[in-house]
């Protein structure tokens, strides 16, 4: 679903209240002119202002256009025009988090819990370049510092809200809570959430193992403001017990993360001023906690990120503004996987797989937003980035040159006189335009070209073993993945077109995209193994040119609306999106059949209610590579209802109304269900069956 800011005359409809405020404050660091808003309300963007009451942002997100890879609870992978992973440039108040795991359990998503997002907008193909570099899909950009203060010189307290949410399949229970006090220049907020999950059941009422896990965020923001100076402190702290990765041969058995931002502002006298400095430190482990899925192999990985944005915007004229940047980001890694005590297999030594890892990027940017006239606006830009990425010598479990150990040895000693470090240098340009056609029509127009410089992961997994490269790969398809120093960055070049109809009663978006890319990083085959008695692919990172295209669809219709029955909506919207190879004219891995829903909302006082019905086409086309399974066509029903009196709110819903069985076409395979019973080979990660959902949440 396309959304799009400042569009028509701002005619009603309540689930399209779009926050052009969302994308100012991340464009221009809350201090935008008059004119530069104007201005800027032309970029396409799918943004939101959402109630802090929620406790899902993966269920938020998928309503703004985005789709999710399966994999842990809390850990899910972005998608975004057919692309995921590292390809979506995800930041948290300017915070780029870098993958602190082969498998990319702990994304950047998973640090930040809904009840701490003030705004996020998501950019789907074409995005502004003072948005983010070092992407092709799209950016989503989250803020959560938000300080509010008051007229009194005195720090009283402001509000304060606790809220829970609980779901019967897989007993999950969500707690949130946070408080806020705040004087004329002093601002103190707190917000927290938990999780707690078992392992859920399908629509056949059998569960689905290694599916449970435990989570927990923490967030504390202080600010002092002086006239329209703003200095703000974000302090952040997660901790992960345990996590199941049902599409992994490998669990999450602790994950620690604390981070901090400092973000100043102030007006200058030709224009406004924004600086960020951020840290990020991760502490992660993988291994098996489950007897859903045992075993014994440790994994460490330590990470740390730093990075700092100093953007400065400025109005050229009264119908023109600029914004230009500099921005640097810094990623080190430490992988490390130690010896197992009297295995033959795992020891002597430790398993070094990425010793003194570094990713720098250094970035300038200068972005143009004009208003030619009434109807018609501009937005382009110019982005370079110089990539660095370098890492350390390595060293296999054992240096013995014979048996099943020889490969991983000789593989390291390779790797170890390889020239490791390499520079890519990224060129990013972004054109979009805004054309209002009457008050109840506009097209916009998008045109960029995106880059991508390759991870950590992508160039220095250099494994050769069966089990080390199964220990690669975020992909949840059970191979194993080998790494090539010597990889481009990927190019992309997309063109997006939108189509906005805005009426009293009813609005229609409709937004086709095609992009190019080249040097897309996908996988050739360089041998297979068997795991247990099922074939599995070594599958070795290269380059090569793709193509994605697709088409959103949706619309919102006001039925009726009656004092004594209440206001009736009906929302749909329809999806599709399509990857191939140039060479091949084969699929790409994990693309979406069409899927299609439509909703029946219903309000009446401080009732509402929304009748959900989802349908997904079977999937057919399907990467060979990474012997994708193919998925049959399913419908959802949801019922959902919420409540509100004064400070309560209540929550009560169905989720899977009918109890449907089905395969999640984007879940890849079910690995922990493989190692307790290989016989039906490695089957697609089902999803969950009926739910009954309540929640409740208390602001005071």
């Amino acid at each position: 679903m396309l959304h799009l800011a400042g569009a028509g005359k701002g005619r009603y409809h309540p689930a399209f209240r779009y926050s052009v405020l969302s994308l100012l404050l991340l464009a221009s660091g809350n201090v935008l002119s008059e004119t530069s808003s104007s201005v800027l309300e032309i970029i396409e963007v799918k943004g939101v202002n959402f109630n802090a009451s929620q406790t899902d942002y993966e269920q938020l997100l998928r309503s703004k256009g985005a789709d999710f890879s399966a994999a842990g609870g809390v850990s899910a992978l972005p998608l975004l025009n057919g692309m995921m992973g590292n390809r979506i440039k995800v930041l948290i108040d300017g915070n780029d988090i870098g993958a602190a795991c082969a498998n990319e359990m702990n994304p950047p998503l998973s640090y930040i819990s809904a009840n701490q997002i003030h705004d996020v907008a998501v950019f789907a193909g074409v995005s502004p370049v003072s948005m983010g570099g070092d992407n092709i899909a799209g950016v989503i950009s989250v803020s959560s510092i938000n300080p509010t203060f008051t007229d009194s010189d005195t720090l009283s307290h402001q509000r304060s809200y606790l809220g829970s949410h609980y779901q019967s399949n897989g007993d999950v229970l969500k707690l949130i809570a946070g408080t806020e006090l705040s004087s004329k220049n002093i601002s103190l907020k707190y917000d927290g959430a938990y999780s707690d999950a078992n392992s859920y059941r399908d629509g056949n009422d059998e569960e689905v193992p290694d599916t449970l896990y435990r989570a927990q965020n923490h967030q504390l923001v202080g600010a002092w403001k002086n006239g329209a100076e703003q200095l703000a402190v974000k302090l952040s702290h997660q901790y992960i017990p345990f996590q199941g990765f049902a599409n992994q041969y490998m669990d999450m058995t602790e994950n620690q993360s604390v981070g901090a931002t400092l973000q100043y502002q102030r007006p200058l006298a030709e224009g406004n001023l924004l600086a960020r400095l951020n840290w990020q430190s991760i502490e992660h482990e993988m291994g098996f906690f489950t007897e859903e899925k045992p075993g014994t192999m440790p994994m460490l990985t330590d990470s740390d990120d730093y990075s700092y944005q100093l953007h400065w915007q400025t109005a050229l004229s009264d119908t023109t503004s600029l914004i230009i940047g500099q921005e640097f980001y810094q990623f080190t890694l430490n992988d490390i996987w130690p010896a197992v005590p009297g295995s033959m297999m795992m020891g002597p030594n430790d398993y070094i797989n990425i010793n003194d890892g570094k990713r720098q990027r250094l970035a300038i940017f200068a972005e143009l937003n004009q208003q030619l006239s009434a109807k018609l606006t501009l937005n382009y830009g110019l982005r370079l980035e110089h990539v660095t990425t370098n890492t350390g010598e390595v060293q296999a479990y054992s240096n013995m040159m014979m048996g099943m150990m020889a490969a991983d040895a000789l593989a390291a000693q390779a790797f170890n006189q390889q020239q490791r470090k390499q520079r890519d240098t990224l060129t990013d340009i972004s054109v979009s335009a805004s054309y209002q056609l009457d008050d109840s029509q506009q097209v916009q127009f998008g045109l960029a070209q995106k880059n991508r410089a390759p991870n950590l992961y992508e160039r220095y997994s250099w494994g050769q073993g069966q089990m080390a490269i199964s220990m690669i790969g975020w992909f949840g398809d059970g191979n194993g993945y080998i790494g090539d120093i010597n990889l481009k960055p990927e190019t992309a070049r997309t063109l997006s077109i939108a189509y906005l109809y805005n009426s009293d009663n009813a609005l229609l978006q409709i937004r086709p995209f095609y992009t190019r890319v080249s040097d897309f990083i996908d996988v050739d085959i360089a041998g297979s193994f068997n795991s247990g008695a099922n074939l599995r692919h070594r599958l070795q990172f290269v380059n090569l040119d793709a193509t994605l295209y697709g088409i959103e669809a949706s619309g919102q219709w006001l039925l009726a609306s009656d004092a004594r029955l209440g206001q009736w909506q009906l929302q749909a919207e329809a999806k599709v999106n399509r990857g191939t190879r140039d060479n091949s004219n084969e699929p790409l891995y994990q693309q979406r059949p069409f899927n299609t829903s439509v909703q029946l909302q219903h309000q009446l006082g401080k009732l509402q209610t929304a009748l959900k019905w989802q349908w997904q086409d079977g999937k057919s086309r399907l990467d060979s590579r990474r012997l994708e399974n193919p998925t049959a066509s399913y419908a959802l029903l949801d019922l959902n209802s919420q409540w509100q009196h004064n400070q309560l709110t209540l929550n009560f819903g169905i989720s899977n109304l009918l109890d449907k069985d089905y395969e999640l076409p984007l879940g890849g395979v079910n690995i922990a269900e493989y190692r307790q019973d290989n016989s039906n080979g490695f089957s697609q990660l089902k999803g969950a069956g009926r739910s009954l959902n309540a929640g409740i949440r208390y602001s005071f």
